[in-house]
């Protein structure tokens, strides 16, 4: 095995409809860490597929007037051509109806028959079809699929189990001597439960449908869905055969599943790698499910969300963000279209699209296009660089331990600290004096050098965004810039390099309502005048009647509580006059909300109400902020709420 081998799989999809939003979520997990991986220089395999066979199948290929391979194969396509718009980079797509597979299929049933662990009997139970599972009259739960809540029907018929109950023993040994075999540490202890109560004997063939892999020693049976499935994370490496990607990956095999497919991958899979003396994969992690207001997303209930309508509307680098940065490790989290165009809005469009702008902006402006020298550094210029330098192991050690969502909040503290070092150092006013100018120049190499390291640490999780902002920073197509390498060490950019500034990477969104979500054409840039520079730099200047138009009160604070599944939304309950409000601010990293009932705010009274995830805000509140701190605006004498501010 290669020392710095690293094998990572996604479960392989059932090929009864197309894809839905929940499949690309696991699939943008792995192809993230198989990116990510390879960004670091280890040899790297990622795997995905087709799992094909099933009497499921079977049944909705006769329906649809076609061969179970016909049928098949045009669902397949559908789901290689999600992967390429959703920029997927797999190393195999293993389908389990190709005869590499076939052959490692019968080769691993005939081993563990010769071995006296599978035995012909016949089988009388419950049988799940959506879920291609069998169960016992205990594990029935009033009539109805212990995994999937569907009915089940009574099946009897001849088969070959496997002595599943065996290995149960050596299974859970293997599961204490390898506390990370099994992640996270939730589904850990619910399999290790799921074993204690004892494991019964599994079936392996049906007779009952003919669409599978012929029994080797027995060809009226087929071999049972999940024998077979299963098998593609070793067949896809060539195992039984003269094929070196065996021994050179599975032992670094680390399996990607939903919470609802754990049981097969850590029960089911193990004692049959036992029973065919094949090592055990390294770790399994089980994610969370993405939910509607419904429920579970399914194929089969039709509550689903199509991928591709989403990438086409909001771009593939978008969604596989959203994806990754919503989902908290081993939770479900619930999907709405709004909570995403939020995310592109606030992290996308306002944090690290707004920080490139300005960046560019600024050197167009007060360094000819070009990126300056630094000169000196100030205390604040070396905490924005040890940030920067601390960032690229916090990334690591979160995605080492899959949690996604941690990674890109570590990125991000780069990018909003970096927002908050424009403000802090003012480069326009830096840009005045002619003494201070080696100082402009280490603060905008310094803003060039946190958005490149950005950039390198985002790259697995939206590949399209270096081309993109590389492109600004006047250095697309340098690779030595772009590597794991260039962001263990400061100072990478090469000072004097012509900038080519360009529209926003990512165009804010405007959300017309629950429906309907539409793209801004970039705004064309507006040249400040010299007298607007002399007030507030970046701010354009408005007339009395502009001003007369916003309609700013006093608001009370009558309750407060942080929005759930958020770490910036508070939710406010004031009182306007006479009227009570929603509002929703993103104050909760600076408030808790016990410190807020009772205070006197100033709010934007005649702002258009908006649905904040899932709540409707009625106002704006006003807050002045610099560098880490942000004070509400109050008044300092007793005056009622609903009282206007002039």
């Amino acid at each position: 095995m290669s020392k710095d081998a690293y094998y990572v799989t996604t479960p392989i999809y059932y090929p009864s409809d197309n894809l839905h939003i929940g499949h690309a979520l696991t699939t943008t997990m792995a192809d993230t860490l198989a990116r990510f991986n390879r960004l670091k220089g280890k040899d790297t395999y990622f795997l995905t597929g087709s799992d094909e066979h099933g009497q499921k199948i079977q049944r909705r290929a006769k329906e649809a007037g076609l061969s179970p391979q016909e049928f098949v194969d045009r669902i397949v396509a559908g789901f290689q051509n999600l992967w390429e718009k959703l920029d997927i980079e797999y190393d195999d797509f293993i389908r389990t109806t190709e005869p590499r597979h076939k052959k490692v299929v019968q080769e691993i049933f005939k081993t563990i028959y010769d071995k006296g662990d599978i035995y012909k009997s016949e089988y009388e139970g419950w049988y799940c079809n959506p879920c291609e599972a069998f169960w016992t009259e205990r594990q029935v739960e009033e009539g109805n699929c212990p995994d999937c809540g569907r009915p089940v029907e009574l099946v009897k018929e001849e088969s070959y189990f496997f002595k599943m109950s065996k290995y149960a023993d050596r299974l859970l040994a293997h599961i204490e001597a390898n506390p990370n075999f099994i992640q996270p540490v939730t589904r850990r202890n619910e399999m290790v439960s799921f074993i204690k109560q004892g494991l019964e004997d599994l079936c392996v063939s049906r007779t009952t449908f003919d669409w599978g892999i012929p029994v080797p020693i027995n060809e009226k049976h087929v071999i049972y869905v999940w024998f077979d499935a299963l098998s593609n994370y070793v067949s896809a490496l060539g195992y039984g055969s003269d094929d070196p990607r065996f021994d050179r990956y599975w032992p670094g095999a680390r399996h990607l599943v939903g919470k609802d497919i754990v049981r097969f991958h850590t029960i089911i899979w193990p004692t049959i790698l036992m029973a065919a003396d094949i090592e055990l994969p390294k770790e399994v992690f089980a994610h969370g499910w993405l939910l509607l207001e419904g429920g579970k997303m399914s194929k089969s209930k039709g509550n689903v969300v199509d991928p591709l309508v989403l990438i086409d509307r909001y771009g593939s680098d978008a969604i596989r963000y959203f994806l990754l940065r919503e989902m908290p490790l081993g939770q479900d989290f619930y999907y709405s279209e709004e909570a995403l165009v939020n995310r592109i809005n606030v992290d996308l469009a306002n944090d690290f699209g707004n920080l490139l702008s300005r960046t560019t902006s600024m050197i167009n402006k007060f360094a000819q296009g070009e990126i300056p020298a630094p000169g000196d550094e100030e205390p604040i210029d070396v905490e924005l660089r040890e940030l920067a330098l601390s960032i690229p192991a916090e990334v690591d050690k979160a995605l080492d331990k899959y949690d996604f969502s941690q990674a890109l909040q570590a990125i991000w503290r780069l990018v909003n600290r970096s927002n908050k070092y424009i403000e802090e150092t003012a480069p326009w006013s830096l840009a005045k004096n002619p003494d201070t100018r080696s100082r402009l120049g280490t603060v905008l190499y310094g803003l060039a050098e946190s958005i490149r390291f950005a950039t390198v640490l985002v790259s697995p999780f939206m590949p399209n965004v270096p081309d993109k902002v590389f492109a600004q920073l006047g250095v697309q197509g340098q690779s030595r810039l772009a590597t794991w390498d260039s962001v263990q060490s400061w100072g990478s950019l090469k000072p004097g390099t012509k900038i080519s500034r360009g529209n926003p990477i990512f165009p804010r969104i405007e959300w017309k309502d629950e429906e309907e979500a539409q793209v801004e054409a970039p705004k064309a840039e507006v040249k400040e005048t010299k007298k607007v520079e002399e007030t507030v730099p970046g701010v354009a200047q408005i007339s009395i009647e502009d001003f007369a138009k916003v309609d700013l009160r006093l608001a009370e604070i009558l309750a407060a509580q942080r929005v759930e599944g958020t770490d910036k939304l508070m939710e406010l309950k004031v009182r306007v006059g006479e009227e009570e409000r929603t509002i929703v601010a993103g104050i909760a990293q600076y408030y808790e909300a016990t410190e807020l009932v009772g205070k006197t705010i100033v709010i934007v009274a005649n702002l258009k109400p908006a649905k904040l995830r899932g709540i409707m805000s009625q106002g704006m509140v006003l807050a002045a902020s610099q560098g880490d701190r942000l004070s509400l605006l109050t008044v300092e004498r007793d005056i009622p709420s609903g009282a206007k501010v002039k």
